[in-house]
């Protein structure tokens, strides 16, 4: 189970190993949708950026797909760099989430993002009194795939279990944190609530 701030989001386990790429893969409809709708001030986001999650987990991977609702123009890279991660990501349209697979060490977790374009990010974040440590070099060895559309926008993520992010145990809790970053403005923020 991960556990989101301020609801539960259960993680169903699935006997495939899905790719990234695997955009339309049925396993996806087992998963429990969860509603990416409200902007940071709690008020309901336009709804040309709605959009939803859904968690799925293997016994090789913790697979996230996201489905967004687009109809502004998308906030992205003109050159877009796909084959490393690329710093600053979060000041574009992205899909995101945040694991902190130790629920007693929310300050301890591991941030994931995946712009429309394909470009990706996985750090490392330990917060301490001196303030937010991040470790730019963690490789997470996590594979995307994305797709546009004339109306929304689809993002999957594959992040194998590893040394840094075990495989879930029975009972486990996880905290998790969903966003979704498109459009400018401070209500460009979309998260679960």
């Amino acid at each position: 189970m991960i556990t989101e701030l301020s609801s539960e989001i259960e993680a169903h386990w699935t006997g495939s190993d899905i790719l990234a790429s695997d955009l339309e893969n049925p396993e996806w409809q087992r998963a429990r949708p969860v509603a990416l709708t409200r902007n940071w001030a709690g008020e309901p986001a336009v709804l040309g950026r709605q959009g939803e999650a859904r968690i799925l987990w293997s016994d090789a991977a913790l697979h996230i797909h996201f489905i967004g609702n687009q109809v502004e123009p998308p906030v992205v890279n003109a050159n877009p760099q796909t084959e490393k991660k690329s710093i600053g990501l979060w000041e574009r349209d992205v899909c995101e989430i945040f694991i902190a697979q130790n629920a007693n060490e929310p300050e301890r977790y591991f941030e994931f993002e995946v712009a429309p374009t394909g470009e990706w990010l996985d750090l490392a974040v330990q917060w301490n009194p001196e303030g937010r440590e991040t470790d730019w070099e963690f490789d997470s060895g996590m594979t995307v795939g994305t797709a546009t559309m004339k109306d929304r926008v689809v993002i999957v993520m594959r992040i194998p279990w590893s040394a840094s992010i075990h495989k879930p145990q029975a009972g486990e809790r996880w905290r998790v944190n969903l966003f979704r970053c498109v459009g400018t403005g401070w209500d460009r923020y979309l998260f679960t609530r």
